[in-house]
């Protein structure tokens, strides 16, 4: 007879003891939004917020595939670990179109550190997130906090413009490009440059990197500055051979100092904001497939409009 699994109590108390497998085990009922998952997730909040602002680096990585992320995420566990600190990576895979879950492309990467104790790498299926994540990120976060890691990386799927929504889970965001390709100029055009508090210019041994640098620093200079804007540092680094990752690490600390704790804490408040709106909106999104019924083929065939559908929807029924 096999062993029953840990029920959620007998994880609590290991969860907080600092138990990797009772994170481990957290992360899944998280993932898959069972209420089990509740008391353990209260738990990691109140051990984070007890730790202050200050207590975890939450750091985003985003940029366009192809662009070194997770080469980059690689080489900063390398630093970071250096230094002795304790490294949580979450990695928003792609869904696989068949099964549904991670293709889990970035845990085969990190394989060397799967025997570091320091170091915890897991993958999350993106599900066919608009917005490059997951609406159950933000809780499998919540626990990587609350098991008191020095850094959370989130690394996130590269999905273009759309992939914004990193700004709002983490405290820093780190937008990572390449010369080739013209990114700068197309990180300009997205958008993508007002979430970066941090610039890579990854593969900076490549022609073109000393332009894209200049491009990056020019576009910078057309807004409006005064004294409380932040600029975000552009850094040039070959995350393959792990060059200019210590002056990544440092950008990030120098952005932490700049918001102080205030910046801090209004950052975590509008990260509870968008999980709160996230996970209503998953809701609601799941409400409306199982009561669509035909409501969609009215619409179709102009029997309904679509605002009075999107109302019966909403009201229930």
């Amino acid at each position: 007879m096999t062993a029953h699994p840990s029920t959620p109590r007998d994880l609590l108390p290991r969860f907080r003891a600092g138990d990797p497998r009772a994170l481990a085990r957290a992360i899944t009922l998280a993932e898959s939004g069972l209420d089990a998952a509740r008391p353990l997730l209260r738990a990691a909040r109140e051990i984070a917020a007890s730790r202050g602002p200050g207590g975890t680096v939450v750091l985003g990585v985003t940029g366009s595939p192809g662009s070194g992320k997770s080469t980059l995420t690689d080489a900063l566990i390398a630093h970071l670990r250096g230094q002795g600190k304790r490294v949580a990576v979450l990695a928003v895979d792609p869904s696989s179109p068949y099964s549904g879950g991670a293709i889990l492309g970035d845990r085969i990467r990190m394989l060397r550190w799967h025997a570091d104790e320091g170091v915890f790498v897991r993958s999350l299926a993106s599900r066919g997130a608009l917005g490059g994540l997951s609406p159950r990120t933000l809780p499998v976060l919540a626990l990587l906090e609350g098991f008191r890691f020095d850094w959370v990386i989130l690394e996130t799927v590269g999905v273009g413009q759309s992939e914004v929504d990193v700004a709002a889970a983490c405290d820093h965001t780190l937008l990572v490009l390449t010369p080739a390709g013209g990114d700068g100029v197309q990180a300009f055009k997205a958008g993508i440059m007002e979430i970066a508090d941090v610039i890579a210019v990854n593969k900076a041994d490549l022609p073109g990197a000393d332009r894209t640098v200049r491009e990056l620093m020019a576009a910078q200079g057309l807004g409006r500055h005064d004294a409380s804007t932040w600029l975000a540092p552009v850094r040039r680094t070959v995350a393959s051979r792990g060059e200019g990752v210590d002056k990544i690490v440092d950008a990030v600390l120098a952005h932490r100092a700049f918001l102080g704790e205030a910046g801090l804490h209004a950052r975590r408040e509008r990260r509870a904001e968008f999980e709160v709106r996230t996970l209503v909106q998953d809701r609601v999104l799941r409400r409306a497939r199982e009561m669509s019924g035909d409501l969609y083929a009215r619409v179709a065939r102009g029997e309904l409009d679509a605002d009075t559908a999107a109302d019966a929807l909403l009201a229930g029924g």
